[in-house]
């Protein structure tokens, strides 16, 4: 069932802000999702974290 009074002129000025805002979000996601995907292939956990065993004396 339809609106019997559409009127798209003011459906759009009443829209304008949420849709503005809804685009807002979707670059921001963007932008963080490109933001960590640089920095976990910046830093990779194969051998950023490996740390070398100090050499082991023994007084026998």
């Amino acid at each position: 069932m339809s609106a019997p009074d559409t009127n798209l002129e003011k459906q759009e000025k009443r829209h304008k802000g949420p849709l503005i805002g809804m685009g807002l979000g979707v670059v921001f996601a963007i932008v963080v999702i490109a933001f960590l995907v640089g920095w976990i292939g910046d830093n990779p956990r194969d051998g950023a974290l490996q740390v070398d065993p100090a050499p082991v004396t023994s007084t026998q």
